[in-house]
């Protein structure tokens, strides 16, 4: 059942939820908000069981960089749906949505779908890394929707415009707490991933001078930009009030998100040796079992390809 579930699923079922979602502006209907919701259910729904199969297909579960934007974009849906039930006459979905199919569009056409190998030494502080990697990185994408929304609601109400039809944002002092606190909370995540992502490093040096990320590391040196962004913003948030308010909390929150696009750009289009596989001894010859992996991955274009995991070390 689970292997018939494809990422066209849930991808079309967000789709319609944000066709939906958009037709608010147009025309009212007493049932569509039901329907809507039943369409990201369902697509949350199919989400989460293709994550499941892809968990139980591989050896290291959700450790490929394809599977990373597929986490991200259910964590995404995940609030998407939250907020919606909270919020059922906001148009949170009109902001949230695209972000979601922008994820798995760039899992499906960009990111490399082979695991990464991980001994028992690092498997622990890979997981830890990259979970609070996937975190801090939801936490900007959050704090972008509601700084899109917060800049849309100030210049309605600063023009003295009357909301569209079917066209509804939370008010801008629920904005303003919203991107604040997801401006820290990204900051914090992001730290603490990056950190575990240096002792990982560390821990595979001691291991094998092969498995050790050098400082240049493209996908070093974007990340280590990322955090020093979110670190100055958090602190600028925290200690000048007057950032927490209006539309200078909204500017931050938009930045936050162009320096993350920066640096995901930056490990997908670079050759990097973050995650890379781990060499075989050549004298030791290959099994049957590795050969025909290795003739399928040849089909599949993918051998000689560093493997990445976006936002550090693994």
């Amino acid at each position: 059942m689970l292997s018939r579930v494809t990422i066209f699923c849930f991808a079309a079922s967000y789709a319609v939820a944000w066709t939906l979602e958009a037709s608010r502006l147009w025309f009212r209907s007493g049932f569509r908000g039901a329907v809507m919701l039943g369409f990201g259910a369902a697509g949350l729904l199919a989400h989460t069981l293709y994550l499941a199969f892809q968990a139980g297909a591989e050896l290291v579960p959700l450790s490929s960089e394809f599977d990373w934007y597929l986490l991200a974009a259910w964590l995404l849906a995940a609030i998407y749906l939250y907020l919606t039930l909270h919020f059922p006459r906001t148009s949170i979905g009109l902001f949230t949505l695209p972000l979601v199919l922008a994820l798995i569009g760039v899992a499906y056409r960009f990111a490399d779908r082979v695991p990464f190998p991980q001994t028992r030494a690092s498997q622990l502080w890979g997981m830890t890394h990259g979970v609070f990697l996937l975190l801090g990185t939801v936490a900007v994408l959050v704090g972008f929707v509601a700084g899109l929304m917060h800049l849309v609601q100030s210049n309605r109400l600063k023009h003295k415009r009357l909301p569209a039809q079917g066209f509804q944002l939370p008010s801008l002092e629920w904005l303003e707490r919203a991107n604040s606190r997801a401006t820290v909370f990204s900051a914090l995540m992001l730290t603490l991933g990056f950190a575990s992502g240096v002792l990982l490093n560390v821990i595979n040096r001691e291991r094998s001078e092969a498995d050790w990320l050098a400082w240049s590391d493209p996908v070093v040196w974007s990340n280590a930009a990322l955090l020093a962004w979110m670190i100055a913003a958090a602190l600028f948030s925290l200690l000048y009030k007057p950032a927490r308010q209006g539309r200078k909390v909204a500017y931050l929150t938009v930045a936050s998100f162009a320096f993350l696009v920066v640096a995901l750009a930056v490990q997908l289009a670079s050759t990097s040796g973050h995650g890379s596989r781990e060499p075989r001894d050549v004298d030791q010859p290959p099994s049957a079992g590795s050969a025909r992996g290795d003739a399928r991955s040849n089909q599949r274009g993918r051998v000689g390809r560093a493997q990445r995991v976006p936002g550090g070390w693994s």
